[in-house]
């Protein structure tokens, strides 16, 4: 089949690891109950969240990746390049799943509190310890605020033929995921979770996201252009957020819902997250077109100095996600030691997102070290002045030459006077 897809331009896209850094602050704030400063975050003012904007980075990012490498070195190659991030991710989740429970059993057994081994859903371990890790391993048991890594190693799983189909039939691969999501949410498909219910993101359903995403990423976006920048869309989008701010804040203030139609204020209120409500998808999908339409690539905002922790907290996603997810178990914890102020609410939210910040400047001046510098070349003495240098000397030195024809092709001082 003849490749339909148009591959994203070179280059890092700022925009990507901003918002992801947004999202992993916003998980972290969003993981703590009781704390005020999370009413900063998306949730409390639309019907989407931080958790939808991970997941679609994640796809988006994903095709972003591996769809060159797939073209350039085959299916195979591109196969078990994702393969191999999927097992990064199983170890990443498997290394947070164990500090997690063990600290959650630590400080019950310290402060003699049981009740927190419910809250956090590890009471299982206590019964059948064996069973209740095995079931950890196969991804079925999960204690609290532990659903989305497990979500996105089934997707980047099942990733590798999608991807190798959007490739060639991008827009089919969507109308699918579309057919797959409402039958979803028709007959009612999940994962069984253990030691009952079913998964929190229902990856029959979240899939959309992550496909979405992908879709974007290889010219969807590109070939919706016209509407994307049409006026009507533009209204569409304004008036669909302050609806969806509406509706939110009736869910938060019952007060408010009550001066709604009930009929209106039930059909939005719970927030439908396992099965990805259709109202809820829109609502990430006009933040997206917004988005399009007004940060673009180019823009020379996203080099401010003042959004350089949220891009390398991006960059380093995974390990600033498992970080942020133990400590938001800790500013919990310390919140219901101390008197829950909001002052200490202040402090813990700062100290985590603080923590989260450093760990991803010391990865990225970690990897930084790893890497060979490139050695600086120095000209000869004995070169005549004037002279160019050799290829070799200019390519040693990380030069670029300028565009145009090679030296082989040029002609030679004696042949041009002749």
């Amino acid at each position: 089949m003849q490749i339909q897809a148009i591959l994203p331009g070179k280059g890092r896209d700022l925009r990507l690891d901003l918002f992801r850094g947004v999202a992993n602050w916003a998980i972290y704030l969003d993981h703590i109950p009781d704390n005020v400063v999370n009413w900063i975050t998306t949730r409390n003012y639309g019907f989407s969240d931080a958790a939808d904007l991970f997941v679609f980075i994640s796809g988006y990012t994903a095709s972003f990746v591996y769809a060159k490498m797939m073209l350039e070195r085959g299916f195979i190659v591109g196969g078990t390049r994702l393969t191999k991030r999927v097992w990064q991710l199983y170890v990443a989740h498997i290394v947070l799943f164990v500090i997690y429970i063990v600290a959650i059993g630590y400080v019950a057994q310290r402060f003699s509190d049981p009740d927190i081994i419910n809250e956090f859903n590890v009471a299982g371990l206590v019964d059948s310890p064996i069973e209740t890790l095995k079931q950890g391993l196969l991804l079925k048991f999960k204690p609290v605020n532990l659903d989305v890594l497990p979500l996105y190693i089934v997707l980047m799983g099942l990733f590798p033929p999608v991807l190798w189909l959007m490739l060639r039939r991008p827009d089919a691969v969507m109308i699918a995921s579309f057919a797959l999501y409402f039958a979803a949410r028709h007959f009612g498909w999940n994962l069984p979770g253990y030691p009952g219910g079913s998964w929190y993101f229902n990856p029959f359903c979240w899939q959309l996201l992550f496909v979405f995403g992908a879709w974007c990423a290889l010219g969807g976006t590109m070939r919706s252009k016209s509407i994307i920048n049409s006026r009507a869309m533009l209204w569409f989008c304004v008036a669909y957020m302050l609806f969806a701010l509406v509706m939110t804040m009736a869910g938060r203030f019952p007060a408010l819902g009550e001066l709604l139609p009930v009929w209106l204020n039930d059909a939005f209120n719970p927030n439908d997250k396992t099965n990805l409500a259709p109202y809820r998808f829109l609502h990430f999908a006009v933040l997206v077109v917004l988005v399009i339409r007004f940060v673009p690539k180019e823009w020379k905002g996203l080099e401010w100095p003042i959004f350089d922790p949220l891009i390398k907290c991006g960059q380093q996603s995974l390990a600033v996600f498992c970080v942020g997810v133990f400590l938001s178990f800790v500013a919990h914890f310390e919140l219901l030691l101390s008197s829950g102020s909001l002052l200490v609410q202040i402090v813990v939210s700062v100290a985590g997102i603080t923590l989260m910040t450093i760990v991803a400047y010391y990865i990225t001046w970690s990897k930084q070290q790893d890497k060979p510098k490139k050695p600086t070349a120095k000209p000869s003495a004995a070169q005549p002045e004037g002279m160019a240098a050799p290829a070799s000397t200019v390519a040693a030195a990380g030069i670029e030459t300028p565009a145009g024809p090679s030296a082989a092709a040029l002609p030679s001082a004696g042949g041009a006077g002749s």
